[in-house]
This record gives structure tokens, C-alpha cells and sequence, in this order.
């Protein structure tokens, strides 16, 4: 069971490919809040003191030194000190602060302090929006819980050489950071999921549920059917495809033509790839309707997969 969801696990975190935008540090003194606006998604590490983030519709979450933040898809946020002051803009105060030299920023009063590294970043394949919306709009790691284990000071450390001292070559290693703390991030919140949350996610800590997928996945072009992946798990027809579906969100074929498709877009990425190559390898007979399929789920034909990734 264990090695099933890590393997299912690695190859979904294999198709969450990364762009790390820049690093940089704050100095917030009390009273403070900073405005983030929708668009990127932000992650913070608290190194000194803590902080709130407050997500319109979301419960707010107090971060204390040590803990990690993750706003993965891109929300808009307030970061205050728990008193909800007038929060300042934090675009403005970036472009006002930040230098070739020194990404940071200061903001607040004289009161107690706090230090973080925030970092902002993208998700960049257009084969990953379902994938990303498994996770929710606010993750927090906990030192307190144990859950750091160690690599979170370590990557805080690297990071903070970098935003305190812009080099050449720092665009490369921020984004080599963001990269590692993300999926590490991901990882680590994915471990503390049980069969309540939904989402394929959630799903892999329902054991027969997990073979189901884990079946999927290590076929993912047969003709699979309802009653063969029913049977590969030990369970019924109709209680398989209902307890499959409350907990993936989505009917058991319609997940494995997604997760075909996803693959078919990696192929599709390859220089020389041909559509009706990849649509016979992903088990399409008809060209046509693989570019239906296609389009259907990313937008885009296949063949627009390669300009698509090139304009990123």
C-alpha cells in the first residue's frame, strides 16, 4: 500500500513542472499587513516571530517561526501580524524596495518583529490544472508537528543567501530551489491526506481505491472497464464506481482517459511527435476523435501543444 501511493504520488509531482519567479526577505514590525493580489501562487517561510494569512472564504491561518506557507493556486491574501491592520500593497512596496542587488523589503511600525523568505512561482504545463486543483487554496507545514524534518532550514538558508545577495546565475538557482521546496511541500502535505478528503489526492489513502488507480497507472492505455478494475480490487460493480467516484470526484473511466490524455500531452511535447502516432499509442483508433478529446480537456489541439510550451 505504502510504495503504491508514493509511486502514484511520483508520477503525478513528475507532471508538475515548475518556474521559480524570484526569492526575496521581509522585515515586518507591528503594527503590519501586506495586500497580495490574485495571480501567482506565493509561498512564506516564517524565520522569525509569526504571522496570519487570510484568504477571502478560507478559516485564517496563524504561521509560527519555522512553519512553512503555500498559496498554490494563486489566490489573493493578506499577510498582517493578527491585528488586521490597513494592509499596504505588497506590489508596491516590492517595486519601491526591492534592488539588482537585494531583493527584500520593510515594512510596519516599531513593535515585535518577524522575518520571512516569500518566494513567487508558476506552474508551468497546461497538462496539470486537475492535478493542481487537488490541493487547497492555503497549505501549512508545521515545525511543531515535525514535519520539516530538517530540509525546510536548509533550503530557508539557501534561499536567504540569494535575496539578500543577487549574483549571476541566481535566476537559475532560485528557480532550482523553488523547484525542490514545492514538490517537497506537496509531498509532505500529500502524507498527512486521509480517505475523508476528496480528490485523487485523498483517494490514495483508501487501500482499494489506490489499487484502482495504481492499475491505471501502470496501464494506462488498456481498455479498461468498470467491472475489470472492480474485479482487479475486490469489489463490486456498482460499490467500486460509487466509492470510486465520492472519493476521486470524477467516474473511474473518465479519470483514465484523463490521466491517458496527460500523458499524451507529454508526448505531444517531444519535437518530432505526430498526432496520429500518439493517438494510436494512447489507444485512439480515430485521429479525429483524439484531437476532440484533446481539445476538450486542454484547450488546445494537439499539435498546439509545442507553440503552447514555447510561449511560456
Amino acid at each position: 500500500m505504502l510504495a503504491s501511493r508514493v509511486d502514484l504520488l511520483s508520477q503525478m509531482l513528475d507532471l508538475v513542472r515548475l518556474r521559480g519567479e524570484l526569492v526575496f526577505s521581509a522585515e515586518l514590525n507591528q503594527p503590519w499587513a501586506l495586500r497580495f493580489e490574485p495571480g501567482a501562487p506565493y509561498f512564506f517561510v516564517v524565520l522569525e516571530g509569526s504571522l496570519t494569512v487570510r484568504v477571502p472564504g478560507e478559516a485564517s491561518v496563524e504561521a509560527v517561526a519555522g512553519d512553512l506557507i503555500m498559496l498554490p493556486r494563486g489566490v489573493g491574501h493578506i499577510l498582517d501580524d493578527g491585528a488586521e491592520a490597513i494592509a499596504a500593497n505588497a506590489d508596491d512596496l516590492m517595486q519601491e524596495q526591492f534592488t539588482t542587488e537585494r531583493l527584500g523589503l520593510r515594512h510596519g511600525g516599531n513593535g515585535e518583529h518577524t522575518k520571512t523568505i516569500g518566494g513567487v512561482f508558476h506552474f508551468e504545463s497546461t497538462s496539470v490544472p486537475w492535478v493542481v486543483s487537488a490541493l487547497p487554496a492555503v497549505i501549512h507545514i508545521e515545525k511543531s508537528g515535525g514535519q520539516t524534518g530538517g530540509w525546510l532550514e536548509g533550503l530557508a538558508h539557501f534561499m536567504m543567501m540569494e535575496a539578500q545577495a543577487v549574483k549571476p546565475g541566481s535566476s537559475v538557482m532560485i528557480s532550482r530551489l523553488i523547484d525542490v521546496l514545492i514538490i517537497r511541500v506537496i509531498r509532505t502535505w500529500a502524507q498527512t491526506k486521509n480517505v475523508n478528503d476528496t480528490g485523487w489526492l485523498g483517494a490514495l489513502a483508501d487501500p482499494r481505491i489506490s489499487r484502482a488507480l495504481k492499475a491505471i497507472h501502470d496501464e494506462p492505455f488498456r481498455r479498461w472497464s468498470v467491472v475489470d478494475l472492480a474485479r482487479a480490487v475486490g469489489m463490486s460493480r456498482s460499490s467500486f464506481a460509487e466509492r470510486f467516484s465520492a472519493l476521486v470526484k470524477e467516474a473511474p473511466l473518465s479519470y483514465h482517459n484523463r490521466w491517458r490524455l496527460t500523458l499524451a500531452h507529454g508526448f505531444m511535447r517531444h519535437p518530432n511527435a505526430r498526432v496520429s502516432d500518439v493517438a494510436r499509442r494512447v489507444g485512439y483508433e480515430s485521429e479525429a476523435a483524439f484531437s476532440r478529446a484533446f481539445k476538450a480537456q486542454f484547450g488546445l489541439p494537439p499539435a498546439g501543444v509545442r507553440s503552447a510550451e514555447f510561449d511560456l
